[in-house]
């Protein structure tokens, strides 16, 4: 039986035009750029335009990383979008995807996960490649988060923004004597209902018929962050049989930069190594990371053959990593 691994080709990244500074914020609710920066690192976000909806911001991403990667719509023939923020209950926004970038076959379907969903698309789509099922996807992260935020709450408000991010990856058949630490590795992916309470949306078409608003505790959320994050790092490593010092670069959920320091404190890894865009766009949710990985690309920090580890928690709670070769 043929063997595939996953490849990725390339990413690609959009953010909306809008700009929101914290200076910005300070005019809407009770707050500070010195407070937000502080407890955040965060120094500004990006606001979907009115009328622009996340299967827009995803096409943008979607386009950009088939173009880094020189593939075209008729080359593509799975889409995998994690949002949180479709642009209807049904269908899922990645069929609208599908259309917009003019893909006429295979499979397109959403996946939710919260800030998690980047890496659960991810995992998903890598298993159906490897099972032969699909020969090339688009792995897309994209949100409006900003309409499920209550801007009158200070505590979540400074928090979000929107944005979107794709990568490109392609099935390639597994020959002898390949090594086995090269394209997408493993995946480490969790969940843990009984902590669902604790960063949830108050609404939902079963529950109130609304879309509702993001709910919050800032600190249980913060503790179990760190503590699920490290884990699942220390797991897929111990599972890959590498040692932690071997990764390249670590490319994390950008969602507090006090996060991503404890994370890099807990596991004894140098900050240098660790790609921070949080101060950019805030926590853009499934966005993050895809986001984060663009500008590591981009700024010629992360290069061929590097290895690399993607890590994340969200609502759910819902946490994994995953580990890759460029």
């Amino acid at each position: 039986m043929t063997q595939y691994r996953s490849h990725i080709l390339g990413v690609g990244s959009y953010l909306p035009e809008r700009c929101v500074t914290n200076d910005d914020l300070a005019k809407m609710v009770d707050t500070s750029d010195e407070w937000i920066r502080e407890r955040t690192g965060i120094h500004q976000r990006h606001i979907a335009a009115d009328g622009e909806l996340t299967s827009d911001i995803a096409t943008a991403a979607a386009q950009r990383a088939m173009d880094a990667s020189g593939v075209t719509a008729d080359q593509i023939d799975l889409i995998v979008l994690a949002t949180t923020t479709p642009d209807q209950t049904f269908p899922a926004s990645a069929a609208t995807v599908q259309a917009n970038l003019g893909v006429s076959r295979g499979a397109a379907f959403d996946v939710q996960a919260v800030c998690s969903g980047f890496l659960f698309a991810l995992a998903n789509a890598d298993s159906l490649l490897k099972q032969g099922l699909f020969e090339r996807a688009l792995v897309i992260g994209a949100e409006t988060f900003s309409r499920l935020l209550d801007w009158e709450d200070r505590t979540t408000c400074v928090l979000f923004g929107d944005g979107g991010g794709a990568i490109v990856l392609e099935r390639r058949e597994v020959e002898d004597g390949d090594d086995p630490l090269q394209g997408v590795i493993s995946h480490h992916i969790r969940t843990d209902g009984s902590k669902r309470d604790l960063l949830y949306v108050d609404g939902g078409p079963s529950s109130t018929q609304t879309v509702g608003h993001v709910r919050m505790s800032g600190q249980k959320v913060f503790k179990n962050a760190i503590v699920n994050i490290s884990n699942a790092v220390s797991s897929l490593v111990e599972e890959c049989g590498i040692d932690i010092n071997d990764v390249d670069w670590f490319v994390p959920h950008q969602a507090n930069q006090r996060i991503l320091n404890g994370v890099a404190t807990k596991l004894g890894i140098d900050e240098t190594r660790v790609i921070s865009t949080v101060s950019l766009h805030g926590n853009t949710s499934a966005a993050s990371i895809p986001l984060a990985f663009s500008v590591g690309v981009q700024d010629g920090r992360i290069k061929k053959d590097d290895l690399i580890l993607m890590e994340a928690m969200g609502g759910g709670f819902s946490w994994g990593a995953s580990l890759f070769r460029l």
